[in-house]
């Protein structure tokens, strides 16, 4: 099993989905996942730590587990198949290891919020890892979708944000106006 944590969490600009980027402990490869963008919310917020009045489905999850006088071991990437990723939840419930079918994206919400371990297993990685070429930047890589867990502006937009928009004012031809 190879150690990720998540890099970043980006958004399609061609579509409502998003992409929460894993990346190897000490080494530069990358798994890229596609999410809903509920989950995706769900994660960016307890990274961001933004409070909420009320728990959210994956908040409610962890009260369950603890009120059950469990603990959330660490969570496995655990299977590629037809372009989809599976994931297993794995639970300590008074010293019995007790594993639970999840989609990725619930298993990755849960762990950030129990302080889990996330694991990828090698074939996943093997099959489905990104190693970008020397000199080549990882934005480069996932060019087709913004970063949402940036630093923030004072308005709210990351920096990653803005500078497509500064691309674009860039690129404007003014003289083409008239």
């Amino acid at each position: 099993m190879i150690e990720v944590t998540i890099d970043s969490i980006r958004v399609s600009l061609m579509s409502q989905h998003r992409v929460v980027v894993l990346k190897e402990a000490d080494v530069e490869r990358y798994l890229a996942i596609w999410i809903g963008p509920d989950t995706a919310e769900a994660i960016h917020m307890h990274l961001q730590q933004v409070a909420v009045a009320r728990p959210m489905t994956h908040d409610l999850m962890k009260n369950l587990i603890r009120a059950m006088n469990a603990k959330v071991s660490h969570i496995i990437i655990n299977d590629l198949r037809n372009d989809v990723f599976y994931a297993r939840i794995v639970l300590d419930i008074d010293g019995r290891s007790i594993e639970v079918d999840s989609r990725p994206s619930d298993s990755l919400a849960l762990a950030v919020r129990c302080g889990a371990k996330i694991f990828v297993n090698d074939s996943v990685m093997e099959q489905a890892g990104i190693e970008p070429e020397e000199g080549i930047d990882i934005e480069l890589l996932f060019s087709g979708a913004a970063a949402t867990s940036g630093e923030s502006t004072e308005g709210g937009e990351s920096e990653e944000d803005l500078d497509i928009f500064r691309d674009f004012v860039d690129s404007l031809d003014l003289d083409d106006l008239g």
